[in-house]
This record gives C-alpha cells, sequence and structure tokens, in this order.
C-alpha cells in the first residue's frame, strides 16, 4: 500500500510534490473582498490550496464562552456575536468557488462541526480537515467520514493515544495526519518537528503533514526534509490585520518564498545513492590527483 492519497486531480504523498495550503481561516475578518484578495494572492504564490473555516456558531461555541463579551472591529460585541460576524453563508462561498476554480487552485474548509459538513455538501470541494480542537471529537469525525471525501486531521493539544483514538474514529483510508502544536505563534523549541518522523514511523501507510504556527519560513521546509508531503501556514495580506491568528501568519510575498523553498528542498533531498554528477566531471580532471597506493 502506497502512503499517498488523491486530491482533486492532485496525488499527495511519498514521491509527489508537497501539497502546499495556504490557510485563510478567518483572517478575512468577514469581508469577502479581503478573501479574494487573499486567494489571488495565495494562487500568485504557488499555493496548491487555499482553506477556510466553517462553523455553526451557536453549535460549536461553548455556551460559557457565548456571552463574553470582547473588544472587536464592530465594537464591543459578545463571542457569539463576533463568531458569526466572521462566518461566510452560501452567497460568499460560491463567489469563493467560482474564483477558485478560474484561479486554478483548490479550495477547501476546516468543518467544526456536523452542520457544516453538511452545509459544504453543496461544494465539490477535494478533502474535508477537521481542527485540531475536533480530534476528539468521534461523532464528528464519523460524520466527516459519511462524505466519501479524504479526510484530514490536525493533531495540536494532542497526546499520542489521543491522535491513535482519532484514527481510529475517522478510518485510516483517504486520511492525511498533519504534525502540529497549537501555539499561535509557536516558539522554535515547541515545534517538534521530528514528530513528523515518529507519525510516519505510526502510521506506515498514511501521508503526513505539518500545519506550522511558528514565525518564520524555514522550520516548515524541514518539515518537508523530515517526510512531510503537505504543508499548512496560515495566511494573511498585513500581519498587522486585526485577528487572533495574523500574528502567526505568512505575508504573499513570505508565502511565495516558502513555496520557494518547499521546492528547493525537494530538489536537493535526492535518493540517498552517492554518484559522480555530469557536472563534477570537469572538477574531477582538474583537482582530483591521482597517487599509487602503497
Amino acid at each position: 500500500m502506497k502512503r499517498e492519497i488523491k486530491l482533486g486531480q492532485r496525488y499527495v504523498g511519498d514521491g509527489h510534490p508537497a501539497y502546499v495550503i495556504a490557510e485563510i481561516g478567518i483572517n478575512h475578518n468577514g469581508d469577502l473582498d479581503i478573501a479574494k484578495k487573499m486567494i489571488e494572492a495565495a494562487a500568485h504564490a504557488g499555493a496548491d490550496a487555499v482553506k477556510f473555516q466553517k462553523r455553526t456558531p451557536e453549535v460549536c461555541t461553548p455556551l460559557d464562552q457565548q456571552k463574553q463579551m470582547r473588544e472587536t472591529p464592530w465594537g464591543y460585541i459578545s463571542y457569539l456575536d463576533y463568531r458569526y460576524k466572521v462566518e461566510f453563508g452560501l452567497d460568499e462561498y460560491r463567489e469563493i468557488d467560482h474564483l477558485c476554480r478560474d484561479l486554478g487552485i483548490d479550495w477547501m474548509v476546516s468543518v467544526w462541526d456536523e452542520p457544516s459538513v453538511d452545509f459544504m455538501e453543496q461544494f465539490e470541494t477535494p478533502a474535508y480537515k477537521v481542527p485540531s480542537a475536533s480530534l476528539t471529537d468521534v461523532a464528528l469525525l464519523k460524520y466527516a467520514r459519511k462524505s466519501g471525501k479524504p479526510i484530514i486531521i490536525s493533531t495540536g493539544m494532542s497526546t499520542m493515544d489521543e491522535i491513535k483514538r482519532g484514527v481510529d474514529a475517522v478510518g485510516s483510508d483517504n486520511l492525511v495526519i498533519m504534525h502540529c502544536t497549537s501555539a499561535y505563534p509557536c516558539e522554535p523549541e515547541e515545534l517538534n518537528l521530528r514528530m513528523v518522523e515518529t507519525l510516519r514511523k505510526e502510521f506506515p501507510y498514511n501521508a503526513i503533514g505539518y500545519s506550522g504556527h511558528e514565525v518564520g519560513l524555514v522550520p516548515s521546509a524541514v518539515a518537508v526534509a523530515l517526510g512531510a508531503c503537505m504543508v499548512e501556514r496560515h495566511f494573511t495580506l498585513d500581519r498587522a490585520m486585526w485577528g487572533s491568528d495574523q500574528a502567526a501568519s505568512v505575508e504573499p510575498g513570505g508565502f511565495e518564498k516558502l513555496v520557494k523553498y518547499i521546492r528547493v528542498t525537494e530538489a536537493g533531498m535526492g535518493d540517498g545513492v552517492k554518484k559522480v554528477y555530469p557536472s563534477e566531471m570537469n572538477s574531477l580532471k582538474k583537482l582530483r590527483r591521482v597517487r599509487d597506493s602503497e
């Protein structure tokens, strides 16, 4: 069994280019025009997909948090009202779908609750992502699986036992497991990139990816060198914009560099078999000194 999965028209896994996701999430702050600009910028940067977050606010917002008040661009409002402000509906997602098709870039969402799965069934997205916060939501994992689409799970805030139980619940077929540390931004000491290798050993038939929240680009390329076949990074037009995820996000210019770093990393890994390359021959003739063996 090959360690690969098909997302739309792309195969993702060992032997294939890493699938790079620009996680827009809710960095659009409920503004469709901003979302469209982000999609265009992500496509220009070379991302394979953009991803949003789909919630049913009254379902997935904990009751003890719904009435908590907070400062927002829309004034001092409840957390539940804020969640509605940043949520896109059918009309917005139709426009997102149309734009992504025009640009030739995949799009998908993280589903946070079962009604969001039902909502998304109106669109032909290549996969559903189940976020780290929902890794232990067995009902949601099984409900998303019923769609028949490939599933991507993130593993932030989770023990290895919880990851194993989540995989058992969702089933290992057509599954990508993403290493993740859910700190925004995440300090280098807590990235634990070798978990990519650990997950590859623990789940030898699954594609393993990396969902990063660090400041900077290098760790994401290192994750690819360690075997990650999918990389997801939060994406924004401007890290100074309002929102809790902006500080851990990558701006368009940085994302373009990130894609280049990943592609150079892939090209540079090689096959591990030592050989003399044609490009070395001139140096070999000029510099190699042949000595008689003693």
